[in-house]
């Protein structure tokens, strides 16, 4: 437990005035700025004369008390003050001032030298953003890169779970207290990234996440990475808020492109028409992270289908993915549902809702 005093008092002074800090923001763009404040002119601006409840409870902060929370909820914490502590995080007016975290603290190590990539995306994403937010997850990690995140619904979820399957260091970046899942539908994904990476906050333990936490979470997920992707997301979605914090820290920017008649694809579409780096597979972020054209083993080609199984395939690909589409088929339904099987056995194609299937890379 290396945070000092006074930064374990900053993490409770935002919890303390969690509930009028959103208020006070009014946009998430004046969010910057009100947590680059020092703890009294925070105080100031966020109670204004009201502000003695607030002081009597700042009066009464034991960092020893603050400790013993955090170690009887398992979790370790370091500051920016230690030399453990992420240089990229600290580069900001708005730094964070203290880690919270779930997991092997040694992990914290790996991550600052590992140059991570977050992998951010749209909540309510289309089956083609899920896989290929769980691709690059996986593909990154097994490449030992690792990944960052915020364990949100969708893109986020996808992505940690790819990073876990591929063996590698993944992080999830909470809004609230890095002990409380959230949502809690991940709590079984908040147990497995704490056992094999780490899950971290800013907040002290049992916070529940609010609003203004999530673009503040946000920067954190920027502050980390070296690059950070957008796989999908509206032009108004939260994912294009880490992204630019990635772009006034200076970091480099990666987007999926997707179909131009799709919402999902309007903000990563744009990130690309602005400049951003297209992304196409995890080659494309190792290029950008360590050099174009360095050499890679190539992947063993794909040994050819029986024709039965391409027939299949290749309606998967022309998206004839529905139960419906595929006893469509030239065969017989028991036909098409063993080769289904056969292809999802080689890796080729993934069951999605309603019983359909989509390609995998």
């Amino acid at each position: 437990m290396n945070a000092c005093d006074s930064c374990l008092r900053r993490s409770a002074l935002l919890a303390l005035l969690a509930p009028w800090i959103a208020r006070a923001l009014g946009a998430h763009r004046r969010l910057p700025a009100v947590l680059a404040l020092d703890d009294e002119r925070l105080v100031k601006a966020i109670c204004g004369p009201r502000r003695g409840p607030v002081d009597e409870a700042l009066g009464r902060f034991d960092p020893r008390a603050a400790r013993a929370r955090a170690a009887g909820a398992g979790l370790s914490a370091v500051c920016r003050h230690d030399s453990a502590f992420p240089a990229g995080l600290a580069q900001a007016s708005d730094a964070v001032s203290a880690l919270y975290m779930l997991g092997d603290p040694a992990r914290l190590a790996a991550l600052g030298c590992g140059r991570p990539v977050a992998v951010v995306g749209a909540r309510r994403a289309s089956a083609y953003g899920l896989e290929v937010a769980r691709i690059l997850g996986r593909d990154l990690a097994a490449a030992g890169v690792p990944v960052v995140s915020g364990m949100a619904l969708g893109i986020d979820s996808a992505a940690h779970e790819g990073a876990l399957d591929g063996t590698g260091l993944t992080a999830a970046v909470l809004a609230g207290g890095a002990d409380v899942p959230y949502p809690r539908s991940r709590a079984g994904l908040h147990r497995r990234i704490a056992a094999a990476g780490l899950v971290v906050s800013e907040l002290p333990p049992g916070t529940r996440p609010q609003r203004w936490m999530f673009p503040a979470r946000n920067r954190i997920m920027a502050g980390l990475a070296a690059i950070t992707v957008v796989v999908e997301g509206t032009e108004s979605s939260g994912s294009l808020i880490t992204a630019t914090f990635a772009e006034q820290l200076g970091r480099d920017l990666g987007a999926v492109p997707g179909q131009i008649t799709s919402a999902l694809a309007a903000g990563p579409n744009g990130l690309i028409a602005e400049g951003a780096c297209v992304v196409r597979s995890a080659s494309d972020l190792l290029d950008a992270l360590y050099g174009a054209g360095a050499r890679r083993p190539a992947p063993a080609p794909p040994a050819p289908l029986e024709p039965r199984l391409a027939e299949l395939l290749a309606a998967v690909e022309r998206g004839e993915a529905s139960p419906d589409a595929l006893a469509a088929q030239p065969a017989d339904v028991a036909a098409v549902l063993a080769g289904m099987t056969e292809l999802e056995l080689l890796g080729l194609v993934r069951r999605v809702g309603g019983g359909g299937y989509v390609r995998r890379a």
